[in-house]
């Protein structure tokens, strides 16, 4: 008996120990768990606020093929696009243009727009609902919300999607998505309240990206780094236009300044790079809270934002609310931009391509330039033909000019006696040269005012032909395959003679690189010179001497459709300028010339 009491004490003793671990030890263990647990499901759901904006989980560095394959996706099937729809977060992160390729190559992949990475190059769009206080709602769908397929395979312009999503809150959103034959896509979101407490939610839209697109690896190709060079010429950032504000943000000063916040009613907002936007589109009568931001990524990258809010909306139970908002993602084509801005009403949305301040004149020019090209259906010859038709506009304006410099070239002999004569008395040289301009009845601005009005035509014109993305990949004659690329020739290889590349040689390559197009530029511009009366300076002689050998290596790395509009017009001068010279009676050195010429030939023909 003694010892049936003693084993059932121990028993007892043991039992009660468990007990005692299981309650102190096991089950706090366990509780921590389950919260742990918890809070990962309920971070794959959602993503932590800053100001109002979602920002994602430490984003991890991924290869393109990882990140697509982490996630189920709908894919997207049209002329102009292909690609998938992430139903994590229903993001739009896979995206390609099929109607432009990266290279010359018609093999050569299709330009890439969007990238599911979270790191450098990765670039998405999102859209969503918020809180009405900005604040943290772990039910309300945002970046990382998983959406299930209701219907549809294949987004395509015959055949939308309906994605859907039920909170714990019993709130049920659902979203059809639709797309064109051209780049934009409709998000029609409907959310019911099947629950018992009303609420009050914030549809909110951002356009993401993760580095810098305009900074340029080590070993980036010459074409590459000339192609993505923009300075003050272009336009690359943060665009949209707000209200009736336009907004031009550039990457670099987003690092500088941290961002912008605006408001206004309807308008579009996202990032532009030279050819290609990814905007986001709310409802043109809805007020709009705009930021434009960068902050630090989970991986190290600078992350460019453009995010808005919508005017919050209350939702009763058993009532429901919807919102219908819009994506552009392709290319800036200006006919494209422009049907959209009328059919939809999209605020200005034409915007999107950088027009430049002089806008009033490259818009006209830029449609000039498409009706020359429908008319001979090549762009190089457009530009001849535009650059002619400009040349006869101002034909009236540049004789006078040509005129008076041609007078001013008649009076060298005499202003050279004069320098002569008053070599040591500056003020009375000064004196005696107004009274011969007088005499002669010459203007010595009359040769440069009507050029300076021709200066925002130039420009104007240049812009436009940067710009358009109807020059890139177009050919023209000969070695030209590409207009928006620089002459593939150099006199460094003997114009491909050679089979080496001279860029790569440090300091020299700038000046070997120098193709036949901007060899053509450099003479044009230096036989121009030869008509425009001398600099009464030497120094200022030798400098403009130089000129023509300088613009000649600045502007090779130029896009060849830009060189040659430059060689084409310096051509057109010349002639005219001969011409206005010696209906003045004034000898050129041309002329010199060809009687050297002509009375070698003479000679020859005697013996």
């Amino acid at each position: 008996m003694g010892e049936q009491r003693n084993l059932f004490l121990a028993i007892g003793l043991a039992l009660g120990v468990l007990l005692i671990y299981q309650m102190l030890v096991i089950d706090p263990a366990a509780r921590r768990q389950r919260a742990a647990q918890d809070a990962a499901a309920q971070a794959q759901n959602t993503a932590p606020v800053q100001n109002g904006v979602e920002v994602d989980n430490a984003p991890v560095a991924l290869n393109r093929e990882d990140a697509i394959s982490a996630h189920s996706r709908v894919r997207i099937e049209t002329p102009s696009l292909d690609g998938s729809i992430n139903l994590d977060g229903a993001r739009f992160d896979d995206l390609f243009l099929r109607q432009f390729r990266t290279h010359l190559d018609p093999a050569s992949a299709e330009v890439l727009l969007l990238d599911p990475r979270k790191s450098k190059g990765g670039y998405f769009a999102n859209f969503g609902w918020r809180a009405a206080d900005d604040g943290a709602n772990n039910t309300l769908p945002g970046l990382n919300t998983h959406w299930t397929l209701v219907s549809g395979e294949v987004l395509t312009p015959q055949t939308p999607v309906t994605l859907q999503y039920r909170s714990s809150e019993d709130l049920v959103f659902e979203r059809i998505i639709s797309v064109d034959e051209q780049y934009m896509f409709t998000i029609a979101d409907t959310v019911r309240n099947e629950g018992t407490t009303t609420r009050t939610l914030a549809p909110n839209g951002l356009v993401r990206r993760y580095g810098n697109p305009t900074e340029l690896s080590e070993n980036a190709s010459r074409e590459e780094k000339m192609k993505n060079r923009s300075g003050f010429i272009l336009h690359q950032g943060a665009v949209g236009v707000i209200g009736e504000k336009v907004l031009e943000i550039k990457y670099r000063k987003l690092l500088k300044d941290g961002g912008a916040k605006n408001t206004g009613a309807g308008g579009w907002l996202g990032f532009t790079d030279k050819y290609w936007l990814s905007a986001m589109v709310p409802p043109q009568d809805a007020a709009i809270d705009a930021d434009i931001r960068t902050f630090t990524g989970g991986a190290g990258d600078t992350i460019f934002e453009t995010a808005y809010k919508l005017d919050a909306r209350t939702i009763t139970p058993g009532q429901s609310i919807s919102v219908e908002q819009k994506f552009f993602a392709g290319a800036k084509q200006y006919k494209v931009l422009q049907a959209y801005q009328e059919n939809l009403g999209i605020t200005r949305f034409d915007m999107a391509i950088d027009w430049g301040i002089f806008w009033f004149l490259t818009r006209p020019y830029f449609n000039a330039l498409d009706f020359f090209y429908g008319l001979v259906g090549n762009f190089g010859i457009a530009i001849l033909l535009l650059t002619a038709a400009i040349k006869v506009i101002f034909f009236p304006i540049a004789n006078r000019s040509y005129a008076s410099m041609a007078r001013m070239k008649a009076l060298q002999p005499k202003m050279e006696e004069l320098r002569a004569q008053f070599k040591d008395d500056p003020q009375r040289m000064q004196q005696e040269t107004m009274a011969l301009y007088k005499r002669e009845k010459v203007n010595p601005v009359g040769g440069c005012l009507p050029m300076l009005l021709q200066i925002p035509i130039f420009y104007a014109l240049y812009k436009t032909l940067y710009i358009s993305i109807e020059m890139r990949h177009a050919p023209f004659f000969g070695w030209i395959k590409d207009l928006s690329a620089p002459d593939p020739t150099h006199l460094g290889n003997l114009f491909g003679l050679i089979p080496w590349d001279p860029t790569l040689i440090p300091v020299l390559g700038a000046v070997l690189a120098v193709g036949v197009w901007p060899l053509l530029m450099g003479i044009t511009m230096g036989a121009q010179q030869l008509l425009n009366p001398p600099a009464p300076d030497p120094m200022q002689r030798r400098i403009f001497a130089f000129m023509p050998v300088i613009f000649t290596i600045m502007l090779a790395p130029f896009a060849a459709g830009l060189v040659i509009y430059w060689a084409w017009n310096n051509f057109l001068s010349l002639i005219q300028q001969y011409y206005i010279t010696r209906k003045n009676g004034v000898e050129t050195p041309f002329d010199k010339y060809l009687v050297k010429l002509l009375g070698k030939m003479g000679k020859g023909e005697a013996r």
